[in-house]
């Protein structure tokens, strides 16, 4: 009776406190009946379902880290100035060569318009590029003879003055006026050269005047209207 007892008996327990914030191993004992001894059985018991979570690690903010962040925000700060501050610059820049564009434009149309009406000018020019041309084929040949019948005993024969007639009238800004001044000079010199029988010099003279005379013609847009430069 006694053994049926403990065998069909709940089996009681040993340990039974335990707490809720730590596991606890509870040790029940049963009577084997078949082998006549006791056995143990250790079970775990798990926390409570409704026990709360442990709290969150608290950040740790360092004063590295304060620095690092600090350096960082104001460097990509003063780079989105800076970028804003170039395409400020970068558009003046666009609006400053628009204007420049506009205005060489409308210098162009002027100095064609003033050329269109300037027939008689562009002839003079013309004849000034033939004499050249003649006078440089002379000089080739070391024929000071040929070139100074071309040229004239001085500076002031007709078509220099037609010449220079030409120059003032198409000349509007300064270095234009520059390059006429050169050729005059570099012409005076020809002559001179020409006249005293100096091959080196009227060849160095020629070279310095025809140099100023296709600078100027570039300048004014000249030098497509007239032939044989």
């Amino acid at each position: 009776m006694a053994t049926n007892i403990l065998s069909t008996s709940n089996p009681f327990l040993l340990t039974n406190s335990f707490s809720s914030s730590s596991f606890v191993t509870p040790t029940y004992v049963y009577y084997n009946p078949i082998m006549k001894c006791t056995v143990k059985r250790e079970l775990t018991l798990c926390k409570a379902a409704n026990q709360p979570a442990p709290p969150h690690s608290p950040i740790v903010v360092t004063k590295r880290g304060l620095s690092i962040s600090f350096i960082t925000s104001f460097v990509l700060s003063l780079a989105s100035k800076k970028n804003a501050n170039a395409a400020i610059l970068e558009a003046d820049d666009d609006e400053e060569l628009l204007e420049k564009v506009k205005r060489d434009r409308k210098k162009r149309l002027e100095k064609q318009g003033v050329i269109s009406s300037s027939k008689q000018e562009t002839g003079y020019l013309q004849d000034l590029v033939y004499k050249l041309s003649t006078v440089g084929q002379a000089l080739e040949k070391n024929d000071l003879s040929a070139a100074g019948s071309v040229l004239g005993g001085n500076a002031d024969a007709d078509w220099v003055q037609r010449a220079n007639i030409a120059f003032n009238k198409l000349s509007s800004s300064p270095e234009e006026k520059t390059e006429v001044d050169s050729f005059n000079s570099s012409l005076a010199s020809l002559i001179s050269s020409v006249s005293k029988n100096d091959v080196e010099s009227s060849k160095i003279a020629f070279v310095s005047s025809a140099t100023a005379f296709e600078k100027w013609t570039s300048m004014t847009g000249l030098a497509a209207q007239l032939k044989g430069l």
